[in-house]
């Protein structure tokens, strides 16, 4: 098959377990520093696209040029029928490319917090691996407008969409299933421990903790939707 496109959006993105797990299971795949000003290749020789997360808000275009670049692969991927799925950032450039808002949410989620699949994700090939109740990784302060005619996969308390599918095969999720220790640890080591508890309501020590409880369970997750989402890339 040709190679999937990992995109980072981030300085501090190490696409987590992604690159691991492609490796294990012999599937080829190349990756773009968007955020650098790394050129994209040319989706002819790509299967499928899978952007990363980023701390900055989808419209922040003037502060971050890359964006706009990012969001204009995004339309080429949905034009050419190829897969994409997006995580944090990258479910919500998604949303922009399709022309829905992501406004600022109710809530800052960050750690570990329950999932509510959907009806629907029993029936889809990458949510149907989650339960109700699963304990996900968030870190983020904006949301998505659910696209008009994409299916609602996974919700949760105070954030209404966690994940959709646009079509057959676009995916956007909110929260990070990619991450590994390493990368949360890489996060919070740039966060101030008092600021981070006042501003987003959890200390370094109470996500890590939530960390050894759930990551295990999430990893194995996460490897599944990957590898899924790359069968689904070489059959498209």
């Amino acid at each position: 098959m040709d190679p999937l496109l990992l995109v980072k959006n981030d300085p501090e993105d190490t696409f987590g377990i992604a690159p691991a797990v492609l490796e294990a299971a012999g599937i080829p795949f190349s990756t773009v520093d968007a955020y650098g000003g790394q050129a994209f290749p040319t989706l002819d020789a790509i299967s499928g696209v899978v952007l990363f997360g980023g701390t900055m808000n989808v419209d922040q275009v003037d502060d971050y040029p890359f964006l706009s670049a990012v969001r204009a692969l995004t339309v080429e991927v949905l034009e050419t029928g190829r897969p994409l799925l997006g995580i944090c950032l990258g479910g919500q450039v998604l949303a922009r490319a399709l022309g829905y808002e992501v406004p600022r949410a109710p809530v800052r989620e960050i750690g570990f917090e329950p999932l509510r699949p959907t009806p629907a994700a029993g029936r889809d090939d990458l949510l149907e691996v989650f339960a109700d109740g699963d304990r996900v990784f968030h870190w983020h302060e904006d949301m998505i407008e659910l696209p008009g005619g994409a299916e609602l996969l996974a919700t949760s308390g105070e954030i209404p969409v966690q994940a959709y599918r646009v079509g057959t095969n676009a995916w956007g999720f909110q929260f990070h299933f990619e991450v590994d220790r390493a990368e949360i640890e890489l996060w919070l080591a740039d966060m101030d421990p008092v600021e981070l508890e006042r501003g987003w309501g959890k200390s370094p020590r109470r996500i890590l903790d939530e960390t050894d409880a759930h990551l295990s369970d999430q990893q194995d997750k996460g490897r599944e939707i990957f590898l899924r989402f790359a069968r689904i890339a070489a059959g498209a």
